[in-house]
């Protein structure tokens, strides 16, 4: 991809001596886009990127984990506008192209004397091949690092688009995960971007689930430099890159799912026959954040009463009587009555495989939608129980 160099090191803010820190840097101020948490607490680079991102352009972006930066008041703004500066002298750019990001403990103090160190080495060692080490450093209770790439031809111009992530706990994204990058060297308009980045997300991150919850510091950011010389002009190159975009975020946001603090496995709940879009989305909604059927999941139990359950009282028009449930190709209930204990044995062999479709039609109407979520282990509790220890 043409144009853009990664880094990512570890400068300490982590005591575990993992990276923590890590750069994204465009040759060339890019047209930007980005989105935001929707939760009412929200961290300072959250504060100071809805500031930034206004004209729609950036041309770095500062990562660093094992540190939210988050209920740290007037101080925590200051030290994500210096973290900023210091990156922008570093790199010899404006101060005002540079965003930040931050993800790790909420409430403790951004080590500055570590950023100042850090943001210097981190610089001194840039390059295009070096996006694995950004997304390394970009991690916390990740156990696998998330990237996707893929290259694409406008007009017989060839372009390439890539995407990071991290993502494990605290995911009930309301706009797109805990952190997200996309890169590309595409020429685009900040406008046609940020509406690409939006109905991406909508099918993606806003459809994953891992403990129903919605962090402080969520953003997903979208950077294009147009330095690959193709161009989008039209509705139809729109399209095609609306595709690219939607594939790799839904990649990513299926990877955080696998890769959901504790999770053993993941399951794909496709609401369908509802009666309206709406109710669609509110069924699957509550059946894949339900602590009861995660648990279910992980027990491999077919147990279909929690999933009815839960699309009662999402807010969705239902009838029980009318209700069929499938796990796999498996129907488990059919117009609301149990198929029976052969049912129920084969429904318990379809949950033994690492990835689940579960398939709930209200058969109320032509509507369908979907989420996809994690099961719940003893290791969620045990992961979140120590995470500041």
């Amino acid at each position: 991809m043409k144009g853009f160099q990664f880094n990512g090191i570890a400068a300490g803010i982590k005591t575990n001596g993992n990276k923590d820190l890590g750069i994204i840097y465009s040759q060339r101020p890019a047209s930007a886009a980005a989105l935001f948490t929707t939760n009412k607490v929200v961290a300072a680079p959250v504060i100071l990127g809805r500031e930034r991102i206004v004209p729609g352009i950036c041309q770095a972006v500062v990562v660093n984990s094992g540190n939210a930066n988050c209920f740290t008041g007037e101080q925590g703004y200051k030290d994500a506008v210096e973290t900023a500066c210091v990156a922008a002298e570093a790199l010899n750019i404006p101060e005002d192209l540079v965003l930040v990001s931050s993800t790790g403990v909420i409430g403790a103090p951004l080590p500055m004397e570590k950023i100042h160190t850090g943001i210097p080495l981190v610089v001194g060692d840039m390059a295009w091949d070096k996006a694995d080490d950004f997304a390394q450093a970009i991690l916390t209770t990740d156990l696998a690092k998330k990237i996707v790439s893929k290259t694409c031809t406008v007009k017989g111009k060839t372009f390439s688009v890539c995407g990071f992530a991290k993502g494990s706990g605290m995911i009930r994204p309301n706009m797109a995960t805990m952190l997200a990058f996309v890169c590309t060297d595409l020429d685009i308009s900040s406008t046609l971007l940020k509406t690409a980045l939006q109905k991406a997300c909508d099918t993606s991150f806003n459809r994953i689930s891992v403990d129903g919850d919605t962090s402080t510091n969520d953003m997903v950011i979208a950077m294009a430099n147009g330095m690959s010389g193709a161009v989008l002009e039209d509705s139809d190159d729109a399209l095609e890159f609306q595709q690219v975009m939607d594939e790799i975020l839904l990649e990513l946001s299926k990877m955080i799912v696998r890769d959901g603090e504790g999770a053993t496995k993941i399951a794909r709940i496709t609401v369908r026959g509802a009666a309206s879009a709406h109710d669609a989305f509110l069924a699957a909604e509550a059946i894949a954040h339900s602590n009861l059927v995660k648990t279910a999941l992980y027990g491999e139990d077919p147990n279909w009463g929690r999933i009815t359950a839960a699309a009662g009282r999402s807010g969705a028009m239902v009838d029980p009587d009318k209700m069929d449930l499938y796990f796999g190709e498996v129907a488990l209930v059919m117009k609301g009555e149990w198929q029976g204990v052969d049912a129920e044995k084969e429904a318990a062999r379809e949950m033994k495989a690492d990835e689940l479709e579960i398939i709930l039609d209200l058969n109320l109407g032509d509507h369908s939608d979907f989420f996809m979520f994690c099961d719940f282990s003893e290791n969620y509790v045990k992961i979140n129980a120590d995470y500041r220890s």
